[in-house]
């Protein structure tokens, strides 16, 4: 006769067996490292329509997600209650916050980067340069000087829409004064992220599938770009969302799932999700949870490393 116990637990890991989906893809053996040896990739929300933009409010405890089709910003509590954070939302894909804490969102629709003031008014950030509406702002990373960079696809608009003439990677001034572009060679800029120590600026193109490295310069220039990872295989996906964690791992959302690569630029592993993810965001109380954003669904995987905290 099994006792209430054994049924109960039996019962737990059916629940945790259901749950578990997808799995870790090793390359060299210290992938594995990075990851509790329990740990897998779990849908923690589903029914959307395309989720984006990734970011955890370490104060709420709590994770904000774009929906980019459905005009919504949502919110993801700890236990599991969605409800909607913003709507409409300009179609927002991307999204950060400053140092101040306050929220960063690229509006594909909107054509536009807007901050969330305390109070809650929405200040236009950057919505055209040099007199020109821009193409689709996708995403962006905050600087510890209060330097804003964002990519600018035309992936949100028309081809008969488009007013500039390059696919640009821009940088807006600590004192939001000023708009440049910092890089004009990409055919499609995509995710892009800090290192650690903020000297190096990784910034993917989808189009051509790879991860490029940049120097950051004392005046927030960019220089030495250079190919960082060729993702070019066979599988289709293409590199977008990317995230550090403490000891300089990149995480990029890609082809099968997320791609671990080390500081070398060497890939270390995939985590593999069911669904193509689009970006990914550290959380949880401690900031080893890595949340994946993939289609109609949000995923989330335990790590090791913390991830680089957000204000």
């Amino acid at each position: 006769m099994i006792s209430i116990r054994s049924w109960l637990n039996q019962k737990i890991e059916q629940i945790r067996f259901s749950l578990a989906i997808g799995h870790l893809e090793e390359k060299v053996p210290v992938f594995k490292t990075l990851f509790p040896k329990s740990a897998t990739v779990k849908r923690v929300a589903t029914g959307f329509q395309f989720t984006e933009g990734p970011l955890w409010l370490a104060e709420e405890q709590c994770l904000l997600f774009s929906d980019i089709p459905a005009n919504k910003i949502y919110k993801l509590t700890l236990n599991g209650q969605v409800t909607i954070f913003r709507e409409p939302s300009g179609n927002s894909n991307g999204l950060t916050r400053d140092k101040q804490g306050r929220l960063i969102a690229c509006e594909h629709h909107n054509r536009r980067v807007t901050r969330t003031e305390k109070d809650g008014s929405i200040t236009v950030l950057a919505d055209r340069f040099h007199g020109k509406k821009l193409n689709s702002p996708n995403d962006v990373v905050v600087k510890s000087n209060g330097a804003i960079y964002f990519t600018d696809p035309p992936y949100g608009i028309q081809p008969e829409q488009q007013e500039q003439s390059i696919q640009g990677v821009y940088r807006i001034s600590p004192n939001g004064r000023e708009l440049t572009v910092v890089a004009n060679d990409f055919d499609k800029p995509n995710g892009l992220a800090f290192s650690s120590d903020e000297t190096t600026l990784y910034i993917d193109d989808s189009q051509r599938r790879h991860v490029r490295a940049f120097d950051v310069q004392a005046d927030g220039t960019l220089a030495n770009g250079r190919i960082f990872y060729d993702m070019n295989i066979k599988t289709p996906g293409v590199p977008d969302g990317m995230k550090i964690d403490q000891e300089g791992h990149l995480y990029c959302t890609g082809a099968g799932g997320v791609w671990v690569l080390d500081s070398q630029g060497k890939h270390l592993g995939t985590i593999v999700t069911p669904e193509e993810p689009a970006n990914c965001a550290w959380g949880d109380e401690d900031w080893q949870s890595l949340y994946i954003t993939a289609r109609t669904s949000l995923y989330k995987i335990r790590v090791n490393i913390p991830g680089i905290k957000m204000p």
